[in-house]
Order: structure tokens, then C-alpha cells, then sequence
């Protein structure tokens, strides 16, 4: 495959744009500007610019997933993925074979979870290309999510545009027990009347053993439910250079931003920074690939 040649892409015909390395991944990737708005990005990938094009024209894919000149190309990717190309334009990609449980047997294909206060169901459980360790593939009843199913060119499940998330295991929870939680969560935080308060609040430390919730009555501070948003991972305060700090005012491709976090990255290796931009030209809110890094408005965010 050379710059510029012309292949298809699931049935998609594109131009190459970029061969070579990215920050995202091992091995040799190719960068795709798609003629349709098929994609998933303008070039940029994870804040860095591969090459450039209209919005959702974009793809960053392997070797062994496109094809040129009518057939698939056949030379061995630095990373081999097992994708069938499809025969007609309205079939999806093939997605990756997924497994039936988590290695702990907590998460099962198919089961209902909740992510970040969000239902969904489980699509896919296994190995990721962007990172490393077992994840899981969600689709959720609402567009709240990041994608179809496919991230960074790689078809892990098929959903609807923006139902798809992909999670650690540690970031999801049974839907029964998510919804004991909340029902609690609504319980604790109940006023209570005000003649039951003062006569609470009378008894308190008399009697052994009798509750008081006049704390929960009169605090404006609800207890942490499910819908809240998700905590952030706890960021350095200054790079490991000292050259950039938490806070500081910076300028990313003639973007004013400000810097939110500084630190270790899921989806690749080495110091990252988060950015949220004064403008809409991000990617998106603090959270990348199902990670929640800092908070901010919807493509405000960059890494």
C-alpha cells in the first residue's frame, strides 16, 4: 500500500493519507480519508493529527483490513486482526470473537449493567487493541455513549452511532444492583418531617440504637447516586519536567485551553496531558475510550 493509493475500507472506498506509526498502538497503521462520512475522526486521533480531513472521514486502521484493486491485501499487519471484508454495502464489519465471561466470572455476555448511571447491555468481553488487560463492550439504551461498536477502526460489536462505550470491569455494575443502589441512595436522602427531626434530635445519644437522619434533612448535600457524573482519576499537579503545571493556560494548534490533568493514560504509555478548550474543537468530554481523566463541556477535551 503506498500514500495515496485508493482501497476500500468494510466496503467503504477511501484515499490513503498516513503510513506509519501512531501514539495510540504498536505496529504499522494507515490513516484513511473515507469519501463518505463513514469515519470516526478528521485525522486526528487522541489529539494528535495523523493527517487531515472533513469530520467523519477519517480511519486508522491496519494493513490487513483494507482493499486495493479489488482484493484484500494479503501481506501480514504488525498486528493481525481477523476481519472479513464485506460483500455488500449494507453489511457491517465482522467483529472480533468475544468471550462469555470476565476472567472473574462477574460480567457475562448479554447481561444488563449499568455504567456512570447509564443501562446497557454487554456485547463484547476480551482483549482491546487501544490498551491493555480485559475490557468490556457495552451498548447502552440511550445515545450517551462514544461510538457504534468500532474504535480506532477495530469492530469489537455493532450498536447504534454514539450507544457504544467501552469500560473495565471495575467500571460496571449488575443493573440489579445498581437499581438497589439508587432506590437506597433516593431513601437516604428523604426529608424528614420537622416534628420527626426535633424529636430525633431530642433523643439523639439518649436512647442507644435510635436513628437520626436530621443530617439528611437539613444538608444540602444529596449522598452520591449513580446518575452523578463519574469520578475523574486523580491527576499530578505538574508534569515530570515541571515545565507544565494543573491549571495552566496552554495552546494546542492555536487553541486556548487549560491544562486538567497530567498523567498516566489507558489507551497508551508515558505522561499525558488533558486539555479542555475555550471552543467546540475537541474530542471529548474528559473521558476517552469509557476512562473518565477530568470533566468538561462535550468536545472541549483533548489528550
Amino acid at each position: 500500500i503506498s500514500l495515496g493509493q485508493e482501497v476500500a475500507w468494510n466496503a467503504k472506498q477511501g484515499t490513503v493519507r498516513y503510513i506509519g506509526e501512531v501514539k495510540f498502538s504498536k505496529g504499522e497503521w494507515i490513516g484513511v480519508e473515507l469519501t463518505e462520512a463513514a469515519g470516526m475522526h478528521d485525522g486526528s486521533v487522541l489529539g494528535v493529527s495523523y493527517f487531515e480531513c472533513a469530520p467523519k472521514h477519517g480511519i486508522c486502521v491496519q494493513q490487513g483490513q483494507l482493499q486495493s484493486g479489488g482484493h484484500v491485501v494479503t501481506t501480514a499487519p504488525a498486528m493481525s486482526i481477523p476481519l472479513a471484508v464485506p460483500a455488500a454495502e449494507d453489511e457491517g464489519p465482522t467483529t472480533l470473537p468475544s468471550k462469555t465471561t470476565t476472567a472473574d466470572g462477574s460480567i457475562s455476555l448479554g447481561q444488563e449493567v449499568a455504567w456512570h448511571g447509564k443501562q446497557g447491555t454487554v456485547r463484547y468481553i476480551g482483549e482491546v487493541k487501544f490498551s491493555k488487560g480485559e475490557w468490556v463492550g457495552v451498548e447502552l439504551s440511550e445515545a450517551a455513549g462514544m461510538h457504534d461498536g468500532s474504535v480506532l477502526g477495530v469492530p469489537y460489536f455493532q450498536c447504534a452511532p454514539k450507544h457504544g462505550v467501552m469500560a473495565l470491569p471495575v467500571q460496571l455494575r449488575p443493573a440489579s444492583e445498581a437499581a438497589v443502589a439508587a432506590s437506597a441512595a433516593a431513601v437516604a436522602s428523604a426529608p424528614v418531617p420537622s416534628a420527626v427531626a426535633a424529636l430525633l434530635a431530642d433523643v439523639k445519644g439518649s436512647v442507644p440504637g435510635v436513628p437520626t437522619r436530621v443530617a439528611a434533612s437539613t444538608s444540602s448535600a444529596a449522598p452520591t447516586t449513580e446518575d452523578e457524573e463519574p469520578t475523574t482519576l486523580p491527576s499530578k499537579d505538574k508534569t515530570a519536567d515541571g515545565s507544565i503545571s494543573l491549571g495552566q493556560e496552554v495552546s494546542l494548534r492555536s487553541k486556548r485551553g487549560t491544562v486538567r490533568y497530567i498523567g498516566e493514560v489507558k489507551f497508551s504509555k508515558g505522561e499525558w496531558l488533558g486539555i479542555e478548550l475555550t471552543e467546540a474543537a475537541g474530542m471529548h468530554g474528559g473521558s476517552v475510550m469509557g476512562v473518565p481523566y477530568f470533566q468538561c463541556a462535550p468536545k472541549h477535551g483533548v489528550m
